[in-house]
């Protein structure tokens, strides 16, 4: 169960602390409903509310420290997103992003950075759609991982290359080059 002063990845926000478990009654119908009230990471000024029993909206409590480390060393094996087409890769991306696994987060890594690699390879430029989803997955990604290990977030690169054992510097958010 969700207590205050967890941790929790909410849908599309990311990482957020439950500030508390309120029944603030925004409505009669409300009354007697408890919402979690959040403060997302990224945005420490704003609030969130959700209902305690919403099934809509994915919710997961925050990796912890062994979560983490595991997922770090899975990273080499993770391979890319399949995309079946062009014209469905945003649709993949969306899809990869908004969801709570962070598996797929670094799936996504891995397949922006290879992408991005081909297309700099060929002398064509990033897309700006390619660059606006790694930033935020590797965001997303680092957030956590850095809560879950008690480091910077602007440490997680490091951290990453030097657990799986990469000594040149990669740019794909999971220390592979």
């Amino acid at each position: 169960m969700i207590k205050v002063g967890d941790y929790v990845h909410y849908a599309n926000t990311g990482l957020c602390r439950v500030e508390e478990i309120t029944a603030p009654g925004f409505t009669a119908a409300d009354k007697g409903r408890l919402y979690y009230r959040l403060t997302p990471a990224e945005t420490p000024g704003s609030t969130i509310y959700t209902p305690v029993d919403n099934r809509k909206v994915e919710m997961r409590l925050a990796m912890t420290r062994q979560e983490a480390l595991a997922l770090i060393d899975s990273m080499p094996e993770l391979g890319e997103l399949r995309i079946g087409d062009e014209k469905a890769r945003e649709h993949c991306y969306r899809e990869a992003l908004g969801s709570s696994d962070c598996r797929s987060w670094v799936m996504l890594l891995h397949t922006l950075y290879r992408r991005r690699k081909a297309r700099l390879a060929l002398g064509r430029k990033v897309t700006s759609t390619d660059d606006h989803y790694f930033k935020t997955a590797e965001n997303r990604l680092f957030t956590e991982l850095a809560l879950a290990l008690g480091r910077e977030k602007e440490e997680m690169d490091e951290v990453i290359r030097s657990r799986i054992g990469e000594k040149e510097p990669g740019r794909d958010g999971t220390g592979r080059d």
